[in-house]
């Protein structure tokens, strides 16, 4: 999946800015991480085997960075990350095995924000988590989360969502969304929105969707001579791939990620 020139290999430390090549730890069990004020950086994490990573992730004044968190191996990993004032980050988080990814994010500085978009897709007898703590402890910041799952046979999925807003974290915007597909009738999808917030001036809010295919467009597309089979994968594979399609790491990386999302699905 990673190849030569394409990425440059990284085990921790202080990131300035660089030619932009996309920095890639594979299966660290410890990652420590700080981005110098004014930097932008690239990280990809990508596992490939079982195993637990620990990593710690620091944004220095008006850093910015983007992190590819890729689960190709049932893992489990504990990703905190803390933001100074005016920094941004970005966070693209693909699940393709019964993983367990925990992001735990601190905004300690006014301008600071955070997104995410992560998405897991369970076959089989997989168990997928998804949690996503966001710590607003000043005003004036960010953040965003959009979660999507797919399970199908006798996979489960859990989405769990934890906005903290404190008392003087005024002007807060923070949304988040899960929505989620569940394909047949053992698959099982649990999803925990949750919002706790200490001032009054916010413009909070969240949601969660679990369902089923959507019919209608399934019909649509057969009317357009699609078998319902195709209609259906292709539906999941729009659902996945609005997801996948928003890794910043580079043609390599996308590349392959893409084959890999395939081959999953094909397991559905």
């Amino acid at each position: 999946m990673i190849r030569d020139g394409a990425f440059r290999q990284f085990g921790g430390g202080r990131i300035g800015d660089g030619d932009g090549t996309p920095l890639v730890a594979v299966n660290p069990s410890k990652l420590d991480v700080s981005v110098a004020a004014g930097a932008h950086a690239s990280l990809v994490i990508l596992h490939t085997e079982a195993g637990e990573t620990a990593a710690e992730i620091g944004l220095e004044e008006g850093a910015s960075l983007t992190i590819d968190d890729i689960y190709l191996a049932a893992a489990f990993s504990a990703v905190h990350i803390r933001q100074q004032g005016g920094s941004s980050c970005r966070l693209t988080s693909v699940e393709l095995q019964g993983a367990n990814a925990d992001y735990d994010i601190d905004l300690d500085g006014a301008g600071s924000s955070f997104d995410a978009d992560g998405v897991f897709v369970g076959a089989g007898t997989d168990h997928c988590v998804f949690d996503l703590t966001t710590r607003h402890n000043v005003a004036d910041c960010t953040s965003s989360s959009l979660v999507k799952g797919v399970v199908s046979g006798r996979a489960t999925g859990e989405f769990r969502g934890h906005v903290y807003v404190a008392p003087d974290a005024q002007r807060t915007d923070a949304r988040q969304q899960s929505r989620n597909i569940e394909l047949g009738g053992d698959a099982h999808i649990v999803t925990k929105p949750q919002l706790e917030i200490y001032a009054d001036d916010v413009k909070c809010s969240h949601g969660a969707t679990v369902g089923q295919i959507d019919d209608d467009a399934v019909l649509y597309m057969r009317q357009r001579g699609l078998s319902e089979a195709d209609a259906r994968r292709l539906q999941i594979e729009g659902f996945v791939s609005d997801i996948v399609g928003r890794c910043s790491a580079g043609e390599t990386l996308c590349g392959a990620l893409d084959e890999a999302v395939r081959s999953k699905l094909e397991e559905l």
